[in-house]
């Protein structure tokens, strides 16, 4: 599988955003999305997303086809 994001710098510390490396879903290869603390807080399978200025840390796992929005 290949990989469908990357992490780059963020403004929060301890926070990268997820910048979409391909084309899935609704997303369109480039997008910036939202904030995670590391890889395994969102997968690189379905079509999951974290959004805008969404958060995931700690022990949170986004995966399947899950969207995540707003705070």
């Amino acid at each position: 599988m290949s990989k469908k994001y990357e992490l780059i710098e963020s403004d929060i510390r301890g926070f990268y955003r997820v910048k979409a490396l391909r084309s899935f879903g609704n997303i369109t290869e480039g997008d910036i999305g939202g904030y995670v603390e590391s890889e395994d807080n969102l997968s690189h399978a379905g079509d999951c997303w974290v959004y805008g200025y969404a958060k995931v840390f700690e022990d949170a796992r986004v995966y399947g086809n899950v969207r995540v929005f707003e705070d």
